[in-house]
């Protein structure tokens, strides 16, 4: 397990499973939470349980169903695998999770201790504004907001075409620095950096995490990227 390194209160309980300790076999070896990547189901159930028990979580986290998209659902009362790439929440019974293998999982909580929400933040989502919608979803002073990025693909694994470059850079200038040139016109880019640059826009300043490489741990981590058929590790937080 992979602690947040953050100052938020003792209410809020987060946590980013890695891809050990589980009963998953063969590519989805062995703490598989996704029940959508062709593991067996038996197994992504007993690595749930597991997990619920493990972190003695107050209820089942409310699993999403990722669209690469921007909206975020009170997962008190999102229902049954909403679809959505951020949940949050203000209730104690409540766990939001978001699940990753090489996009950026990003935790949130206000100082207080009394709001917190997981996002899920593929270029797709970082460019249409999921932290962003996650910022207001949370109805809070962003001043008083904390983030906490987990295990993403790193900056020197992540290539990718002129067009996303294109995209984030027409949105904020400063994103140009968050990209280095590669052969045939294609750029490594850095999600973290991407990141920061958009929850700094929307005013939240308190930023922690990042450093991570799942393409490169593969001992640790998932990695769509690096592997194709895969599991998939998850961030949950919570209230207590």
């Amino acid at each position: 397990m992979i602690y947040p390194d953050w100052p938020a209160t003792t209410h809020v309980k987060a946590v980013t499973t890695t891809r050990n300790a589980g009963v998953s076999e063969g590519p989805y070896d062995s703490l598989n939470l996704a029940d959508h990547v062709g593991d067996d189901a038996d197994a992504v159930r007993r690595n749930r349980l597991s997990i619920q028990h493990q972190l003695n979580l107050p209820g089942r986290p409310v699993w999403l169903n990722q669209v690469h998209g921007d909206r975020a659902v009170d997962a008190a009362d999102a229902g049954e695998r909403p679809s959505a790439d951020a949940g949050f929440t203000d209730q104690t019974h409540v766990v939001c999770a978001v699940l990753t293998a090489d996009c950026l999982p990003v935790l949130f909580c206000d100082r207080s201790g009394t709001r917190v929400a997981a996002a899920h933040a593929g270029w797709r989502g970082l460019a249409g504004g999921v932290l962003e919608s996650t910022v207001r979803a949370l109805d809070t002073e962003p001043g008083q907001l904390m983030a906490w990025f987990g295990p993403a693909i790193g900056p020197g694994a992540f290539e990718v075409g002129g067009e996303v470059r294109q995209v984030f850079v027409e949105q904020h200038a400063e994103a140009a620095g968050a990209f280095l040139a590669r052969p045939h016109g294609h750029w490594l880019a850095d999600l973290y950096q991407l990141a920061r640059i958009r929850l700094l826009a929307s005013g939240v300043t308190a930023l922690y995490g990042g450093g991570y490489c799942t393409f490169a741990d593969r001992q640790r981590f998932y990695s769509y990227r690096r592997d194709g058929l895969t599991g998939r590790m998850a961030s949950l937080i919570w209230l207590v």
